[in-house]
């Protein structure tokens, strides 16, 4: 099964037993879930950076705003930058090995035309294709610290969601650290583009695609102005262990309501749903990925939906609306044109 988790910010509310669910562990690849959905710990794991990454800090000390404004031009070294922990970070010359722990960072680098400059990446860091072929140094909470020595980095990129365990180890090795807060909204999105490429020597580049983000959340929007809403459900979990969805709190939930739906669950917190509200509901259009929309269509209770049974049932890539990085507002680009077709090309 193929899915990381995209929501890092955000705490799933639910119970005792979930929480332990390491917020960031992607679902597991080797997992069948079209025959049996996905656990309780998988949906909860999925549905966080934004927001998997997105919402509610993991601890009480909110995360600072990454606040940097790209310039037009590069980056003029020795820069001091003041990461998401409250930190300042100074920078005399630009880094050229860099390992990122999280793949809306790894996006945002390899956007940024320095993914040649990674050395190490989360296990979760799979796109672009070749993040692939750069070293593993563990997943989102648990990291082999001698790899990571051994690679030598000038940075490393972490979510400032992470433990303080974690962050101890790495002050305790000394190894040059900038923490990032995953946001609730594409300007802090923004600022988390802008900050990275002043680091890296690429503000032209961060300030292009910043540019260009922001003109599809204009035509986005612009394009469902004054529409009526259809009523929306987005699939973040479904099966056997619970029915999960991104409630009126979640970035997800946000990019439903730009891109002119209703969301079923606005009124809801956490990320809990179940069957039987669904089907009181009867939301006009389903979303969610491949694998969502095939049980679906093939399990008792959900294929009674009404936009099941009338084909508005509609798959999308998770990632584009999960993993808060460049392709953000092509996601949302998408829910326009699922939600209200042939308003946009």
């Amino acid at each position: 099964m193929r899915r990381k988790i995209v929501l890092l910010s955000t705490v799933i509310v639910i119970s005792a037993a979930l929480i332990i669910a390491l917020i960031f562990l992607a679902g597991n690849k080797a997992t069948d879930e079209s025959d049996h959905g996905r656990s309780a710990s998988e949906a909860a794991t999925q549905a966080q950076e934004n927001d998997k990454y997105t919402n509610h800090p993991a601890d009480t000390a909110e995360p600072k705003e990454n606040n940097i404004e790209p310039d037009a031009g590069n980056t003029n070294y020795p820069i001091e930058i003041t990461d998401s922990k409250g930190r300042i970070i100074k920078l005399d010359n630009e880094p050229e090995r860099i390992i990122s722990i999280g793949p809306d960072i790894t996006e945002i680098i390899f956007a940024l035309g320095k993914g040649n400059k990674l050395v190490g990446r989360s296990a979760f860091c799979d796109y672009p294709p070749e993040a692939l072929d750069i070293p593993a140094v563990g997943d989102f909470y648990e990291w082999n610290l001698e790899t990571i020595v051994s690679l030598e980095p000038d940075i490393l990129f972490v979510s400032a969601m992470n433990t303080e365990e974690n962050e101890k180890k790495l002050m305790d090795l000394g190894i040059n650290t900038i923490f990032i807060n995953q946001t609730e909204s594409f300007e802090g999105v923004y600022a988390t583009i802008g900050l990275i490429g002043k680091v890296l020597n690429a503000e032209s580049e961060s300030t292009e695609i910043i540019n260009r983000m922001k003109n599809d959340v204009e035509k986005a929007m612009g394009a469902v102005k004054g529409l009526d809403r259809p009523s929306v459900y987005y699939v973040v979990g479904f099966g056997e262990y619970g029915d999960y969805t991104a409630t009126g709190e979640t970035f997800i939930a946000k990019m439903i309501d730009m891109a002119g739906g209703a969301n079923i669950a606005a009124d809801i917190t956490g990320w809990i749903y179940s069957l039987e509200k669904l089907m009181e509901q009867d939301p006009d259009i389903i979303i969610g990925s491949d694998e969502a929309v095939k049980y679906f269509q093939e399990t008792s209770g959900y294929k009674e939906l009404t936009a099941v049974k009338e084909g508005r049932i509609y798959a999308i890539n998770p990632d584009l609306l999960e993993i808060q990085g460049p392709r953000l507002s092509d996601g949302l680009l998408e829910l326009v044109k699922i939600m209200h077709p042939g308003t946009i090309q």
